[in-house]
């Protein structure tokens, strides 16, 4: 999957695109999973609503605020780097009815963290056998 992201800073939720490779794919019951092979860019999920995507990035400030790193001799983006460390680069769900088995309000996010540019995302949608 392939994503541009706009902005320095960005969540962008993903979990309808995550659907219909799901759907395209006939998989029922399985596990979908999402991996960015990124070392500036992360994997969350969370609910998608305005005011907690700003406190998101908010924490990352906070959590992550800027500074001399020693990396930024070399590309200016430690930051960048640190903030998708405390986040992951990864999630894995279930797959229910042919769909991505979350909660109520979940949505997987994309986040970026050192944009703008074109991503790419590894996904790997796995049928399973249902077990009661």
């Amino acid at each position: 999957m392939d994503i541009r992201t706009n902005s320095h800073i960005q969540l962008i939720d993903i979990t309808t695109s995550l659907n219909q490779e799901i759907a395209d794919t006939g998989i029922k019951t399985g596990v979908c999973l999402v991996y960015t092979p990124h070392t500036t860019t992360a994997i969350i999920i969370n609910e998608n609503e305005t005011g907690l995507r700003e406190d998101i990035l908010k924490l990352l400030n906070v959590i992550i605020p800027q500074a001399k790193y020693a990396h930024d001799r070399v590309d200016n983006n430690a930051r960048s780097h640190l903030q998708a460390i405390v986040l992951g680069n990864n999630a894995c769900v279930p797959i229910e009815g042919g769909r991505l088995a979350l909660g109520t309000w979940q949505s997987v996010f994309f986040v970026e963290l050192d944009g703008p540019r074109r991503r790419r995302l590894i996904v790997r949608i796995i049928e399973t056998t249902r077990r009661t």
